[in-house]
């Protein structure tokens, strides 16, 4: 950082205190000569970014949808992580291809372009296939990607136990897992098989969503580190001069964004977890197109009835349910003060309602729920990063688009039908019915649970051991039943 010149753009964009300015600076001046050089053509956060190499790159990707935390410059400068890397020779990409698909490529493909778009872990080429004449895009993964995200990996692990034994209060981030969880996530991306599997059941999702679109997977020519899905043609998300000139509505399209976010994390449960600009396209039709479904996140019925609850909060400012809900699911300690906790997260909103949004420094608010996280000990949930990053990727991509979006308004709709469908009566008689088909899978043994029951009450010898699980088994069957029949009638009652 400190030889591409970085450091000092990235503490000027962040607005860094004096003093922590001068003691970085100290500090790693002497190894300045020591770092790695870079592209000196590339800006120098870039530069510096894209040559430490791809987890570096993937936090750079970030950075870019949020000018209002970086910088409209910086974020400019940043958006070249998305897709327009310098990628690596074709003839590499089609050895790949031929040694994981088993074929020479003219069996595959009847033409076959040069690089058309190149990120931090493959690159993609415009393909006609050889079997039907159709034009496909070829994702091939980057030599020795696995190898590179390792090194990365392995550093990050380091750090975050340096951190953890260095400064004792940053154990409530759980760096370690968090990494740990990054990981994970890392190695999904590096099979292109899984990428393929979570396109498809993307795509199957969302085929009914009206005005969003993702393209088909082709299995026939997909494998480990390859993947093959249909062509699209688009204007990139971040090409707003574009956009305009094909006459698209912007504000509809950052509404779309944000809105298609939401229900698809809260009424799917399964939803892109990497939507900067590089990986959404605008089609001539106006749909948005999403690309590159390497990460994806994935939440459970519970985790997101809480979401929804904590963002219904906030749009009806009923900052006291919202805390209420953050101690329900052991978000903050229980030693905690209710009312505190509300007060603290009333700073945070109150605000945003009354203040337009260009007005509104989303560095300062980061800072400040980070204060607050502190102040209240709460720790860090990994089922929730790639949730909270995404809505951070997602809010970056739709200001861009209409800068004066109110994102409480926006998500005011989608939030309000989650909840009138899974909090409430509706809700309780599928739980109840869920926990009766459950339940009924011991049907079939009803009988001799009975049986059971009977000799053991006649029997004036101890019960056996079983006789205990056999009892419940039943009383858990005909309660279920009991229960179930209870929901339906609130449901119908209700409906």
């Amino acid at each position: 950082m400190e030889r591409t010149g970085a450091m000092k753009v990235a503490m000027d964009a962040m607005e860094a205190p004096r003093a922590f300015r001068i003691l970085a600076r100290t500090l790693v001046w002497p190894f300045k000569w020591v770092g790695i050089k870079g592209d000196p053509t590339l800006p120098p956060v870039t530069r510096a970014l894209s040559a430490l190499g791809p987890a570096y790159i993937k936090f750079g990707q970030v950075l870019s949808t949020r000018p209002d935390v970086v910088g409209t410059e910086l974020a400019m400068q940043l958006r070249v992580l998305q897709d327009e890397l310098p990628p690596f020779p074709r003839d590499r990409a089609i050895k790949t291809i031929e040694a994981e698909l088993g074929k020479p490529l003219s069996e595959l493909f009847s033409e076959f372009s040069e690089p058309v778009a190149a990120a931090s872990i493959a690159q993609v080429h415009k393909a006609k296939s050889a079997q039907d004449g159709r034009d496909v895009a070829v994702k091939v993964l980057r030599p020795g990607i696995e190898r590179a995200f390792r090194k990365d990996i392995d550093a990050f692990y380091f750090a975050a136990w340096m951190i953890e034994h260095l400064s004792p209060s940053s154990r409530r981030l759980h760096p370690q897992e968090v990494i740990a969880h990054f990981e994970g996530v890392v190695n999904g991306e590096l099979d292109l098989r899984l990428e393929s599997a979570s396109a498809s059941e993307f795509r199957a999702n969302t085929q009914n969503d009206e005005g969003f679109s993702v393209p088909a997977i082709d299995w026939r020519m997909s494998a480990r580190r390859v993947m093959t899905l249909e062509w699209v043609d688009g204007i990139s998300a971040s090409d707003t001069q574009k956009i305009d000139a094909a006459g698209h509505d912007r504000e509809a399209l950052g509404k779309r964004v944000l809105q298609m976010f939401l229900s698809h994390a809260l009424r799917d449960g399964f939803f892109h977890a990497d939507m900067h600009h590089g990986n959404l396209k605008i089609a001539p039709n106006g749909d948005i197109i999403a690309l590159d479904f390497g990460i994806m996140g994935a939440l459970d019925e519970y985790t997101r009835r809480v979401y929804a609850e904590i963002l219904f909060g906030f749009i009806q400012q009923d900052y006291r349910r919202v805390a209420e809900v953050h101690f329900e699911a052991g978000y903050v300690p229980a030693d905690q003060d209710v009312d505190a906790f509300a007060r603290a997260l009333r700073a945070v909103g109150d605000p945003i309602f009354g203040m337009d949004a260009d007005h509104i420094s989303m560095a300062r608010l980061l800072s400040y729920l980070f204060e607050v996280t502190e102040r209240f000990g709460m720790e860090t949930r990994t089922e929730l990063i790639l949730l909270q990053r995404t809505m951070v990727v997602v809010e970056g991509v739709a200001r861009s688009l209409d800068p004066r979006i109110n994102i409480w308004e926006v998500a005011q709709p989608i939030v309000e039908s989650y909840i009138k469908d899974n909090i409430g009566p509706k809700a309780l008689a599928r739980d109840l019915l869920s926990t009766a088909r459950v339940l009924s899978r011991f049907g079939p043994r009803l009988p001799k649970l009975a049986e059971a029951m009977l000799t053991a009450q006649n029997n004036p010898t101890p019960a056996p051991a079983h006789y205990s699980a056999a009892k419940s088994a039943l009383w858990l069957t005909v309660g279920g039943g009991i229960a179930a029949g209870f929901g339906a009638l609130i449901a119908l009652t209700f409906g």
